[in-house]
């Protein structure tokens, strides 16, 4: 009977321990920003739009999401394997329930919401074209390396011309004298 009790009461204290443990270790106060440097971004973010997520950081703009939010996980499936290239600042507390306190002080009221460095901000799910735009990274864009500048067009007359830009056909006809 003693040998039980000893058990037990082991148990106990070891579980005791260990919430005493967990809370000390808690849930963080301030966010989960991804701060990478350049050698760990290219080690652990790839694909096509690392450049877009690294010219947006560049230029100060901020993604604030909660990791519960659907809406900021479509947002980060635009990016795909660049992600951890994000200027991303997590404003949900481990639990769901709260915001974590730089979140409230930014004036997070909805997620996605993407800040810039000049004080204006979109919220909800936004295609990266309108986030390059606004941030003027454009360049950076996947594809943004390909010449964006009108085609020259010599026609010759009698002759029958095809003008094609990228991968759609434009305008076909004879050219007359």
């Amino acid at each position: 009977m003693n040998d039980q009790k000893m058990i037990v009461g082991g148990l106990i204290a070891l579980v005791a321990v260990g919430g005493i443990l967990f809370v000390l270790s808690g849930s963080p106060s301030s966010p989960t920003v991804t701060n990478n440097t350049a050698s760990s971004t290219e080690a652990t973010a790839s694909g096509p739009n690392v450049a877009l997520a690294a010219c947006l950081k560049d230029k100060g703009v901020v993604f604030y999401g909660a990791f519960w939010c659907p809406h900021c996980k479509a947002q980060k499936a635009l990016f795909g394997d660049a992600v951890p290239a994000l200027p991303y600042v997590e404003c949900s507390t481990l639990d769901g329930n709260s915001q974590t306190k730089v979140c409230i002080d930014k004036g997070i009221k909805s997620y996605p919401t993407w800040r810039f460095p000049d004080g204006t901000e979109l919220t909800g799910e936004q295609q990266l074209e309108t986030l390059a735009q606004k941030a003027s990274c454009t360049d950076a864009l996947p594809g943004a390396s390909a010449s964006t500048s009108q085609p020259s067009i010599s026609v010759t007359p009698g002759v029958k011309t095809t003008i094609t830009t990228g991968a759609a056909t434009g305008v076909s006809g004879t050219a007359g004298n």
